[in-house]
């Protein structure tokens, strides 16, 4: 080959267009689905975000999260701090309700490099004229980004590493962290790396993770046997709020169907009088925008919500998208209906169950548009009338594309509104309800009962991605779950379960006053169901029976309510204890000022006792710290030392020790605090 040949390009792959980006941003949390559906956060919240960011070589890097609130287009922004191995994180702190964006930038920072690097050299006594001659077109570079007295005050800084002055004396100049950190404000991002996704953070109001529910049939506050109503439930008020829940939730309050409807214990023929099922909706008096006239009007309705609101209680209603046979969109909207091949509307079933007072609607219809938009009518006018909680009948046997555009569409006119899930169905479809937009959900906690059992399932809840979108709702009865376990009828099995859904979730319910009154019945060998069932009949109830436990509930949820460790579940952590009939955890609060350990027996017969081995870092304390802990349930007190203690719980006294762990700094820091 000649020596003055040209140089050939080898074919194939050309050089960029475009400057490469160096940093790299990878393993974002939180991050749903690639980005598909939001995380979740209640108002006022610490929001931290992390995220795995870094370069090739050695350079110092920089980053920001930018985030923006609801309707804003102007970015925010909160710089990321180093953790270990190339873990980053950023906090902000959302006030408002509703839908936040938020992302990430990265890039590499010369200032930073360059600083990092020099304050090695000084330290080393190597420092040379170019040193800092390369800081001052750095720093001038700098002042060309910024503007008024923030431009000049680094001109002059820039100035002063390239003056005349000795060496020494200008690297005491090139040391200063207050110039150090203003050059910092006005990086080069020319070519920084964007992650490249907008994600989102739903922001609700604070009961849409700590609350306390408590369901009744108003049919059943009546006196005399007489059908209740509005009013009737009015005078039930200050039993509710005594026992501490601050949302109460009726079944459907809709006109019942006549055509099909069951009796008594599920009965497949109603006697002459019966009411029904509240859930087979729809008659001669109206549909889901009506009210059953035996309960009152929507003026009553509105009164309702007005008192109970001066309890501190909210009235949360029952959404069931299905009609019964007489439902007046039977007759109006034949076609928003499955048929069969013999002409009839297809029923709801549950093989072999099947349920004649009650039509599913077939939401993939040729008028599916118009039956959604009805739907979402139906909420909003409930909205109207002044609801802001609901629970949603089995959602899971409707369309999940449904449910996202009615919650999207509701959430962005009324962010405070508030939707349970109903779905006892499979774990990914439970949770696939909860990222499309569900605030809570309800669970399986009903039929966990072993303490292996237990920890698996509410470590999955809350230790891992789960708890990012999906609020546990935690229920010990319904009036469909009746469980083995509660059948019993034993008083501590009731108080076990009340204690162990009122510590492990800090939103819970029970449906009463089944549950207060110990209400055990099946109505078969092996049903869950009850017998006389509220669904079927009219009950009475005697809240003055010698049995309930009223006022043991009350005194969980004061506890509760005074104990913010108890109203998130981020912070829930097992502790091992040597008796599989104990199980121990634990919960601190958002500022640690208050840890509350909890410790029960899920042997409802015999006392147990065992060693427990405590995590002493979760809790807050250090390895050779003396501690107390007063039981909440009792004001008993014990010391402690270490790790390693000794409990006993004898169920027929209290299943449960509710534990509040204190130490002389943080009582002194608390009454600080209450100061």
């Amino acid at each position: 080959m000649a020596a003055n040949a040209k140089t050939q390009k080898r074919p194939g792959a050309q050089a960029p267009q475009k400057r490469p980006r160096r940093a790299v941003i990878e393993g974002v949390q939180p991050e749903i689905d690639c980005g598909r559906f939001p995380a979740k956060r209640v108002a006022g919240d610490l929001v931290a975000i992390e995220a795995d960011i870094f370069t090739d070589g050695h350079d110092a890097l920089a980053a920001v999260l930018r985030y923006r609130a609801p309707g804003d287009d102007d970015w925010q922004e909160t710089p990321f701090q180093p953790l270990v191995n190339d873990r980053w994180r950023a906090t902000f702190r959302p006030a408002e309700l509703g839908q936040w964006h938020y992302t990430i930038q990265a890039w590499v920072d010369d200032v930073r490099t360059w600083r990092r690097d020099f304050e090695k050299r000084a330290a080393a006594g190597v420092v040379e004229a170019i040193d800092l001659q390369i800081g001052s077109e750095l720093i001038q570079a700098a002042a060309g980004r910024a503007s008024g007295p923030e431009s000049e005050q680094l001109r002059r800084w820039a100035d002063d590493l390239r003056g005349n002055l000795p060496l020494a004396e200008r690297t005491v100049a090139a040391l200063d962290p207050e110039m150090a950190a203003l050059a910092e404000r006005f990086p080069d991002r020319s070519q920084a790396t964007d992650y490249g996704k907008e994600l989102t953070l739903v922001v609700d109001r604070e009961r849409a993770r700590y609350s306390s529910w408590y369901e009744l049939f108003p049919r059943s506050t009546g006196e005399h046997g007489q059908h209740g109503t509005f009013r009737s439930v009015e005078k039930r008020l200050p039993y509710i709020a005594g026992m501490g829940f601050d949302v109460l939730y009726l079944p459907p309050i809709h006109p019942i169907g006549a055509s099909h409807r069951k009796g008594r214990n599920n009965a497949l023929v109603a006697e002459p009088g019966e009411p029904g099922s509240p859930w087979a909706i729809g008659g001669e008096a109206g549909g889901h925008r009506a009210i059953n006239p035996e309960l009152g009007t929507v003026d009553d309705l509105r009164h309702l919500i007005q008192a109970a609101a001066g309890y501190g209680v909210e009235l949360a209603l029952d959404i069931a998208f299905q009609a019964s046979p007489n439902h007046p969109y039977v007759q109006e909207h034949p076609t928003w209906f499955r048929r069969r091949p013999d002409g009839t509307i297809q029923y709801a079933e549950n093989p072999p169950k099947k349920y004649e007072d009650i039509y599913p609607f077939e939401f993939a219809s040729g008028e599916w548009r118009e039956l959604w938009q009805e739907l979402l009518g139906v909420v909003h006018y409930w909205i109207e009338q002044g609801v802001r909680i609901f629970r949603v009948d089995n959602p899971h046997t409707k369309p999940f594309a449904f449910w996202q555009w009615l919650i999207d569409a509701l959430k962005a006119e009324h962010p405070e509104v508030i939707f349970l899930s109903e779905a006892f169905t499979r774990p990914k479809v439970m949770y696939r309800l909860a990222k499309l937009g569900f605030d809570q959900s309800y669970t399986y906690f009903a039929w966990r009962n072993a303490k292996w059992e237990l920890i698996e399932y509410f470590t999955e809840l809350t230790r891992t991605e789960v708890v990012e979108y999906f609020r546990p709702n935690l229920w010990p009865n319904t009036p469909d779950i009746l469980t083995e376990q509660l059948q019993t009828g034993l008083r501590p099995v009731f108080l076990m379960r009340l204690i162990l859904a009122a510590t492990l979730s800090a939103s819970y319910g029970i449906y009463g006053p089944a549950f207060e009154l110990l209400e055990h019945q099946p109505r078969t060998p092996g049903s869950e169901e009850y017998l006389n069932s509220e669904k079927y009949q009219i009950r009475q109830w005697d809240l003055t029976r010698p049995e309930s436990i009223a006022d043991f509930i009350g005194l969980v949820n004061r506890i509760r309510r005074d104990n913010p460790a108890l109203q998130a579940n981020r912070s829930l952590r097992f502790h091992p204890i040597d008796n599989d009939q104990l199980i121990a955890y634990s919960k601190v609060s958002a500022d640690g000022r208050n840890v509350v350990l909890t410790i029960v027996n899920l042997d409802p017969h015999y006392p147990e006792s065992g060693w427990i081995d405590l995590d002493l870092s979760a809790l807050g304390l250090r390895p050779d710290q003396s501690f107390s802990v007063v039981d909440l349930l009792t004001g008993e007190q014990f010391f402690w030392h270490g790790a390693h203690n000794f409990v006993m719980l004898n169920p027929q006294v209290l299943p449960a020790h509710v534990l509040a762990v204190r130490t002389q700094a943080r009582d002194e820091r608390d009454f600080e605090y209450y100061l």
